[in-house]
């Protein structure tokens, strides 16, 4: 399908759980499925270092306030961007505020100027993003009716709406305004599908072997 939807592994192959989300070895996984990218969290630690995670705490460790030696566990965002940036469409998810001068360094460094999204719940991240740079890709996350007004507030290039929100005038609405469409964490075939032909721009999905398989 030449116009099918971007296709993106959720926190890499989260549905393959013999393998753990968000690392390197799942972010390959979904790759080798043949996604054409995957989505990823980042938090900051202490002493500013940016790590790859989903929870504020791992194995007990709050990582807000972790030094950087207690949690060599975790990939680094620097080290996920050298490895990926040039092959993959990167949907890089800010869990936390105090990250945007280290994501705008990041992406000036690996000379990632498309194929990306730097995206966020918080609509105060998105919007000091934008503030900071007028060419970031930049996209706004929401799971509640309510937070759908915000993708034209933080004047984000992408609406991520959770799939129970995306209607079919939902998605003219963001193409209209001259923006893109993706959403999350479609793991049913025929939800992609029906997605799929309202014309969404991206489907995100814990189970990258059933989409890659479901649009070829």
């Amino acid at each position: 399908m030449s116009d099918r939807p971007l296709l993106l592994g959720h926190r890499g192959a989260r549905a393959s759980t013999s393998i753990p989300e968000n690392t390197p070895a799942s972010f390959d996984f979904a790759l080798e499925h043949g996604c054409d990218g995957f989505e990823f969290d980042v938090r900051l630690a202490g002493g500013g270092c940016c790590v790859v995670c989903h929870d504020p705490t791992v194995d007990g460790i709050t990582v807000s306030r972790a030094d950087a030696n207690q949690l060599t566990h975790l990939p680094l965002l620097d080290d996920v961007l050298q490895r990926y940036a040039q092959r993959a469409f990167l949907d890089i998810e800010l869990k936390v505020a105090g990250l945007e001068s280290k994501i705008l360094n990041s992406l000036r460094e690996y000379r990632m100027e498309q194929d990306y999204v730097v995206s966020s719940f918080l609509p105060e991240v998105v919007m000091e993003l934008k503030t900071r740079s007028q060419k970031i890709q930049a996209g706004i996350i929401c799971d509640k009716p309510e937070q759908l007004a915000c993708w034209r507030e933080t004047n984000a290039e992408y609406a991520i709406p959770h799939h129970s929100l995306v209607t079919l005038k939902l998605v003219k609405e963001v193409h209209d305004a001259g923006r893109k469409l993706l959403t999350w964490t479609v793991n049913d075939q025929k939800q992609m599908l029906r997605l799929a032909d309202w014309g969404v721009d991206g489907i995100i999905s814990d189970d990258s072997q059933l989409l890659v398989k479901t649009f070829t």
